[in-house]
C-alpha cells in the first residue's frame, strides 16, 4: 500500500524523516520539504522503512547526481543534494545527534573541514561475478546482494578508475578466474595495490603477473608509500589507513596543532598517522593498537622518519589499565563502535589534561562524549571533517579538557 509522506528532516543513516499517523518513517535518496509516495519495505509499531515510487512535490534544491547507477548502487547516499548544502546537513545531523543520544548541548561553533567532493578516494573493492564468458564487475545494490555493473566511480581517485577499467578489460576474455568474488585496489595516484579479499580458491600467480600488465602502476609490494605533507607512512594491505587522498594532512594537523608536553598518548594509532607529529612534539610518546600488521608498519614509520615512540600492540583498556601516571595528552580515533565503557573509565581514571577524540560516527561519539563531560572534561572544540562526500559518514574531531 503506497503512503505519501513529507519529509521533514535529514537524519544520520543518509534517510530523509517524515510522520504518518504517530510513526516515524524512514526514506533514502529525499530533501526536506519534498512530498513524496513510498511503498513501505519493513514495518514496526512505531516505524516504517520506505522507498520512493513517485515524487509529489520534489525540492528546488534537488540536483541531478552524477552517477548512472545513483540510487541503485548502496556507495552514495547525497549525490542528489548540492556539496554545500550536503555539509550544512551534516553539520546539523552531528549536533542533534549528539544533543538527542547523549544530552550534549554545544552552543559555539562547528568548524567544517571539505576538500575536493569527487574523486577522493584512494581504495575501492569491487565485487566480481563470472556466468560463462560474461563477468560483471562493480558494487552492491543497496539492501541487497544484487551485482551493479559500473564502469567507473565518481568519486574514486582517476588511478583507481584506470585500474577498474583495465580489470573490466580483463574480464572479456577466456582467462579470466571464475573463483574471484571480490578485489580491492589501493592506490598512492602512481602506484596501484591489488588484494584479493574474496575467492573460492587461491589465484595462481599468473593472474597477478597478468595484473601487472593490464593495469597500470601495478605493484608487486605488499605495501605503498602515502606521503601526507612532511610525512612518509607505508601502508601495508593488511593495515587501516583513512580513504580520502585530499583530506589527510588537515586531519592530522587539526588533530595534533599546538600539543606538546612530556608524555603523549596515541591510542588506536594504526600505522602512526598521529604517532610521527606527535613524537616530533612531545618527550615521549606511546602508540597503542591491537593490529599486528599495522604495529609492523608503525616501527617502520618512525625509524624511517628518524623519531622514536614506544609501540604497544595491546587492547587500549588493558594498556590503560597499566598505567598509573596521567599523560599530558591523549588522541584517541577508535573504531566505528566508540572508546567503549571500560576505555572511557580508564580515561576518567587517568584524567590527562587534554582529549582529542577523533569518531566515524556520531552515536557512538555521543555516548563518549556524554560519559567524559560528565566525568569531569568541558569540550573546548568541535570540527567535522567531511572525509566521506556523497555519503551520510562523516569524521568528527572533538577537543577536551580537564
Amino acid at each position: 500500500m503506497a503512503i505519501e509522506i513529507e519529509i521533514e528532516k535529514l537524519v544520520h543513516g543518509g534517510m530523509g524523516l517524515g510522520r504518518i499517523d504517530g510513526r516515524v518513517a524512514l526514506v533514502p535518496y529525499v530533501l526536506p520539504g519534498e512530498l513524496v509516495e513510498i511503498e513501505p519495505v519493513r514495518e514496526t509499531k512505531s516505524l516504517i522503512r520506505g522507498q520512493v515510487i513517485k515524487r509529489l512535490r520534489a525540492s528546488d534544491a534537488r540536483i541531478a547526481s552524477l552517477c548512472p547507477v545513483f540510487e541503485v548502487c548502496g556507495g552514495c547516499h547525497f549525490q542528489h543534494i548540492p556539496y554545500e548544502e550536503q555539509l550544512e546537513h551534516k553539520r546539523g545531523i552531528l549536533l542533534e545527534t549528539l544533543s538527542r543520544m547523549g544530552k550534549v548541548k554545544w552552543e559555539g561553533p562547528v568548524e567544517v573541514i571539505a576538500g575536493e567532493p569527487w574523486g577522493y578516494r584512494n581504495r575501492t573493492q569491487l565485487r566480481v561475478k563470472k556466468l560463462g564468458r560474461e563477468v560483471s564487475v562493480g558494487f552492491l545494490e543497496a539492501g541487497s546482494h544484487n551485482l551493479v555493473n559500473v564502469e567507473s566511480c565518481p568519486i574514486n581517485s582517476p588511478s583507481l578508475n584506470k585500474a577498474l577499467a583495465a580489470l573490466i578489460a580483463m574480464g572479456k576474455e577466456r582467462r579470466f578466474p571464475e573463483a574471484l568474488g571480490e578485489i580491492e585496489f589501493f592506490t598512492n595516484e602512481t602506484d596501484v595495490q591489488v588484494n584479493v579479499i574474496q575467492t573460492e580458491k587461491p589465484l595462481s600467480k599468473v593472474f597477478f603477473t597478468w595484473c601487472e600488465q593490464a593495469i597500470e602502476g601495478f605493484s608487486q609490494a605488499n605495501s605503498l608509500d602515502v606521503a601526507v605533507g612532511e610525512w612518509l607512512f607505508r601502508v601495508g594491505s593488511r593495515s587501516f589507513f583513512q580513504v580520502n587522498r585530499f583530506l589527510l594532512e588537515p586531519m592530522l594537523r587539526e588533530t595534533t596543532a599546538g600539543a606538546a608536553g612530556k608524555l603523549a598518548l596515541d591510542l588506536y594509532s594504526g600505522v602512526g598517522l598521529f604517532t610521527l607529529p606527535l613524537a616530533k612534539q612531545f618527550e615521549e610518546v606511546v602508540a597503542v593498537d591491537t593490529s599486528r600488521p599495522a604495529m609492523i608498519d608503525l616501527r617502520f614509520n618512525l625509524k624511517r622518519a628518524g623519531l622514536n615512540a614506544r609501540v604497544v600492540n595491546l587492547p587500549v583498556a588493558d594498556y590503560l589499565a597499566s598505567l598509573e601516571a596521567p599523560p599530558d595528552f591523549v588522541v584517541a580515533d577508535p573504531p566505528r563502535a566508540g572508546l567503549t565503557a571500560v576505555v572511557t573509565e580508564q580515561l576518567l581514571r587517568l584524567a590527562p589534561k587534554e582529549l582529542v577524540l577523533v569518531s566515524c560516527d556520531p552515536a557512538t561519539l555521543a555516548r563518549d562524549l556524554a560519559a567524559l563531560t560528565t566525568g569531569g572534561y568541558a569540550i573546548e572544540s568541535i570540527k567535522m571533517l567531511d572525509l566521506f562526500p556523497q555519503t551520510f559518514h562523516m569524521e568528527a574531531i572533538v577537543k577536551l579538557s580537564r
